[in-house]
């Protein structure tokens, strides 16, 4: 995975990471709740999975947000942090 691809796919699973944690979801509920195995959801709140749309739309629909409202902020020329 290229740098710039790389920032994309941390500040995604920091962004995720934010909103779960701003609606009170620990990872397990969380990953219950979209059907989605835990490990898998700690990796790509973690920037290690190159994440499948199909589940980046599960994702925003769990939380209750549009894929754009997802990845509002995310610009893949910022550093990850």
């Amino acid at each position: 995975m290229d740098d710039q691809n790389h920032n994309v796919t941390v500040l995604l699973g920091i962004r995720i990471r934010q909103l779960r944690e701003q609606q009170g979801l620990s990872q397990r509920r969380f990953s219950l709740m979209i059907g989605m195995d835990r490990t898998y959801l700690i990796a790509v709140e973690h920037g290690r999975r190159n994440i499948a749309i199909d589940n980046i739309s599960k994702i925003a629909n769990g939380l209750g947000v549009t894929l754009s409202e997802l990845f509002e902020g995310i610009d893949a020329n910022v550093p990850a942090v």
